[in-house]
């Protein structure tokens, strides 16, 4: 007896120590959130966008409900929201036209116009336009030329003058200009040679197949507008080094594919270089002026004058970025002056300037003042007047409107109160004067409305549902409601919209901003580990600031976690100062979401941050691997796809404007591959085989370091991927990194036949 006791006791023992499984609900759970079955399924008219008629008459959009879809219009005149046409009225026309069933609730139309009483449309790849009073569906000749939607053939491998004289080429990688009239040719360079090419560019995802290949051509140059000059570049690409790629997908190829592209790596000398040439079309000679030689990468860009045609304004930084010019360039004088130039001691990330037929000023976006603000700079003396200043961000220039001289901007943080994220649009006059059109302390989605008085709003927040207005330009008034969003069916289901949160920063004075999401089964009682979703690239952000990005995280959620997103100091959305704290020092982005995470367990019993996961893609890639590196006693498992390990690797641009030039220490510090005996959590690394963006050596010289430290791991590496995922291949990629925190975070055995929509 006393032994049938012991084998009970044993096996009771056995048994509860078994790992708990994952079931078909769970997941379910989780796909039934994610975008392809939330989006206008459960969810609605998260965002709007419009489409304005050709005529200027007025906008149609699709408004979506349970019930299907419905185009709408307004016309300006009295901006009443109507049904664009009777949608089973042209599902009737349609079903006879192509002898199929069309529903009404489900038209896919696109290439809307509306023109003398006849809406045109496309529908099955196929024209069409339905006169509206009388019913009637007519075929359009797709030959026809119908406006913006009509295609015409280009020769992009020869440019003609404006006055149709002269047509320019390259022979032999020489440039030529040819009489139109007499078919003279005139050779206007004689030194172009393999890899020395005239009116040439490097296009960035320009692949060469195999070795000794020529690369894919770009032809290019600019005409005075009177013809009197020509201006282009020579490409020198006979010292450029190369990355390579071996494409081992093509099912019908035994043996990998050589691919390669010119892409050069942080202080690189070995890159393709341009030059700027000028041309005096009238003499056949080419000018004495000398612009400098810069990396295709950091190259320099030549604007024609509107009120100067013989005048240019070339726009350029230094390597490293830390000096921005704008000069003249004077083609009859053969002169180039100084316009122009910001100097700063990290890097300048933010410049840009536009000039407006018939003002005397150019209109600059710079941060030479911390904040990015808006300038007025002078032409003529190169005087630099403000017309906007404070502790806020203007974000975007939206439109320009010459007429009435006036600037539409987006900005944030103008309001202190109110998140610094949450951007809302503004006017300002050349003498100052600053109207503001979004009232509402909430994020503004813009879309201007070019020859009219109006523009569209989306108001939102992520946690306040989305609201598509129509509003006047003059004021701001809301002249109509477009759409609402639709959660209600999520709701009903216990969905919630994630929680905003802020904290003091890692310099112990500056609030940060996160965002969480829980389960939709949530309960409080319960303890749930911690998924950080994070990118801390410095030129971008990841608070979710609008209601179209409330669910982005939640399908994971569901899964049994709290998914949350942050943005530290380092990143882009405030000041320069604040993003300027990552300058050299990239490899310290994550404190402040360690810092985060911790606040959210000490003010939450449900946030457990003994058991931290992370994931991200590129840069959030390089952040996931080197979050289990640096910080290997607080995150616990972690995914990195696509990420760039080694900031050496990487293309030159983006390393050396946020980590500096010229390369040093730093970059050793700071890569994964150099921390990889570090590790001691779980880590899954993905890579697309192919991915000419971030090349996957970086990924695999990871491995190889980890290998020789003796350290565990896991790796995918998805032959016939590029950079972003596609298709089936996303699909099983979602799937392994679901599967990698429940087996790793939740301690759970998992499933693999289920499928992710």
């Amino acid at each position: 007896m006393k032994q049938l006791i012991l084998v009970f006791t044993l096996f009771g023992i056995l048994n509860a120590s078994a790992q708990e499984k994952m079931t078909q609900a769970e997941y379910q759970q989780a796909i039934d959130y994610t975008y392809g079955n939330l989006m206008n399924k459960k969810v609605f008219n998260l965002k709007t966008e419009v489409h304005p008629f050709e005529d200027g008459s007025g906008i149609c959009f699709l408004n979506y409900d349970k019930a299907g879809k419905s185009y709408l219009s307004l016309n300006y005149k009295d901006s009443k929201v109507t049904p664009l046409f009777d949608h089973t009225q042209l599902a009737e026309a349609l079903s006879t036209e192509l002898d199929e069933d069309v529903e009404a609730a489900d038209l896919d139309l696109s290439k809307i116009e509306r023109k003398d009483g006849k809406l045109y449309f496309v529908f099955n790849e196929k024209p069409f336009y339905w006169d509206v009073s009388s019913a009637i569906l007519k075929t359009v000749d797709s030959q026809k030329n119908t406006g913006r939607n009509s295609w015409r053939n280009r020769d992009r491998s020869t440019s003609t003058s404006p006055d149709g004289k002269w047509k320019a080429f390259v022979e032999d990688h020489n440039l030529v200009i040819e009489d139109t009239k007499s078919g003279n040719r005139v050779q206007l360079t004689t030194d172009g040679e393999p890899g020395y090419d005239y009116a040439s560019s490097i296009g960035w995802f320009d692949i060469l197949e195999g070795e000794g290949t020529e690369r894919p051509p770009h032809f290019y140059v600019q005409w005075s507008p009177d013809s009197k000059y020509m201006v282009t570049q020579v490409v020198d690409t006979r010292t450029a080094e190369k990355m390579y790629l071996l494409d081992y997908s093509i099912d019908s190829l035994y043996k990998p594919k050589l691919l390669s592209y010119y892409r050069g790596s942080p202080g690189d000398t070995t890159m393709v270089t341009y030059k700027p040439v000028f041309f005096d079309v009238e003499t056949k000679k080419q000018l004495d002026i000398d612009l400098p030689k810069k990396i295709h990468v950091n190259s320099i860009g030549l604007k024609w004058m509107d009120d100067e045609p013989h005048k240019m304004i070339a726009s350029y930084r230094s390597r490293g970025y830390k000096d921005q010019y704008l000069k003249v360039v004077d083609l009859d004088a053969k002169s180039i002056s100084p316009l122009y130039e910001e100097s700063v001691k990290t890097s300048i990330d933010n410049f840009e300037f536009r000039e407006v037929e018939g003002w005397q000023d150019l209109v600059v976006l710079s941060e030479r003042n911390d904040w990015k603000q808006l300038y007025l700079l002078n032409k003529k003396t190169g005087t630099l007047k403000p017309l906007t200043n404070g502790d806020f961000v203007v974000n975007e220039i939206v439109n320009i409107d010459s007429k009435n001289k006036q600037i539409y901007y987006l900005a944030s943080g103008v309001d202190e109160a109110a998140n610094p994220y949450y951007q809302q649009l503004f006017k300002v006059s050349l003498s100052g004067k600053i109207t503001k059109l979004t009232p509402e302390a909430l994020n503004h989605e813009i879309q201007f409305l070019e020859g009219s008085d109006y523009f569209v709003d989306v108001i939102s927040a992520v946690d306040q549902a989305s609201k598509t207005v129509l509003r006047s330009k003059k004021n701001g008034k809301i002249t109509a409601t477009l759409t609402e969003a639709d959660f209600s069916a999520v709701e009903a289901e216990g969905w919630e919209a994630p929680e905003v949160f802020t904290l003091t920063g890692k310099d112990g004075k500056t609030p940060i901003f996160g965002a969480l999401w829980k389960p939709i089964n949530f309960d409080a009682s319960k303890s749930y580990p911690v998924i950080d979703a994070t990118y801390t690239g410095p030129h971008t952000q990841r608070f979710p600031r609008s209601f179209s990005q409330a669910f982005s995280n939640q399908a994971m959620a569901n899964l049994g976690f709290i998914v949350v997103a942050i943005d530290g100091l380092g990143t882009a959305g405030r000041s320069k100062a604040f993003r300027d704290v990552s300058y050299m020092n990239m490899g310290d982005n994550l404190r402040d979401h360690v810092n985060a995470i911790r606040f959210l367990g000490e003010k939450y019993t449900w946030v457990d941050t003994d058991r931290v996961g992370i994931f991200g893609h590129s840069a959030g890639g390089y952040d996931a691997a080197h979050a289990v590196l640096a910080f290997p006693d607080f995150y616990k498992v972690a995914v990195a796809s696509s990420g760039d390990h080694d900031f050496r690797m990487e293309k030159a641009w983006w390393p050396e404007m946020y980590m500096g030039y010229p390369v040093d220490e730093r970059y050793e510090q700071v890569s994964n591959v150099t921390m990889a005996p570090n590790l001691k959590g779980k880590l899954l690394l993905v890579h697309g085989g192919i991915d000419d963006n971030v090349n996957p050596s970086g990924t695999f010289k990871l491995a190889e370091a980890l290998i020789k430290a003796d350290k565990e791991f896991d790796m995918l590496i998805i032959p016939s991927q590029r950079h972003g995922y596609t298709g089936k291949y996303n699909a099983y990629f979602q799937k392994k990194r679901w599967n990698y925190f429940i087996k790793n975070l939740l301690n759970k055995d998992t499933l693999w036949d289920y499928n992710i929509n």
